[in-house]
């Protein structure tokens, strides 16, 4: 994983995700399967020019889901919760 661009898919937003950014200066991404705390931490710091404190990884599960009699699943997923040294802030979400 050397490229940044390949490592992060998206930001991920949502009312939860806010309150850690105000709170802890943490901001959420979903990366790719491959992706450890390395590739995340020299990813973030690339693409947004901020110096990175710590990273945890979580693996999230897909859900079960049916359509009337059939039954599929959704595909697993990585989330990555950096968390920026004190003062660092990330301006330009859209780089994603």
């Amino acid at each position: 994983m050397k490229d940044p661009r390949q490592v992060i898919v998206s930001h991920l937003l949502s009312e939860k995700y806010s309150i850690l950014r105000e709170k802890q200066n943490a901001y959420v991404f979903e990366v790719v399967k491959e992706a450890n705390k390395i590739d995340v931490k020299n990813a973030v710091e690339n693409l947004f020019e901020v110096k990175v404190d710590s990273v945890k990884i979580q693996v999230m599960r897909g859900k079960m889901k049916r359509l009337g009699r059939f039954v599929g699943k959704r595909p697993n997923w990585k989330k990555a919760i950096v968390n920026l040294k004190e003062g660092e802030t990330i301006t330009q979400l859209d780089a994603v």
